[in-house]
């Protein structure tokens, strides 16, 4: 990441709710000197970086973390546009490959196929928005169209 955009005062859009997210975990406050976007640069895997990281590898703790917080800040998002609770369930392989589902009640409202988790992040934080902003706009239709599903 470059300088430039560490400098730049304001993260937007579901960027802000993942480093809130980040921050709530910060129980000892180290990071409270950081910006939110030195606290999101492990999300931005540009094509350099990713070239880097070999193509097979096995995931470690802190990648495995980084995407939980991913989509447990695409829950708190979801829940908060919709007013009905999600959760989600990660089931993911030593080798990471594995299946994320977002749940409301009974509904499926997300089912994201993972692989290469070692490699998880996105060109930009633009690109990490829209990409987000997605699934979630999904989410929030799928939980529109079937709403007794959702509520059980």
């Amino acid at each position: 990441m470059t300088e430039a955009i560490l400098d730049t005062p304001v993260v937007e859009g579901f960027a802000a709710a993942l480093a809130r997210q980040m921050r709530a975990q910060d129980t000892h406050g180290h990071w409270e000197r950081k910006s939110d976007y030195q606290l999101l640069e492990p999300y931005i895997v540009d094509r350099e970086k990713r070239r880097a990281i070999p193509i097979i590898g096995d995931p470690d703790p802190d990648m495995l973390w980084r995407l939980e917080l991913f989509y447990g800040a695409m829950c708190l998002e979801i829940e908060r546009r919709c007013g009905r609770m999600v959760s989600p369930m990660m089931k993911m392989s030593h080798e990471g490959f594995g299946r994320m589902v977002l749940i409301a009640g009974r509904l499926v409202v997300v089912n994201k196929q993972l692989r290469d988790v070692h490699r998880f992040g996105f060109d930009s934080l633009e690109k990490l928005n829209s990409e987000a902003e997605k699934m979630i706009g999904q989410a929030v239709e799928m939980i529109e169209k079937f709403p007794a599903v959702a509520d059980y």
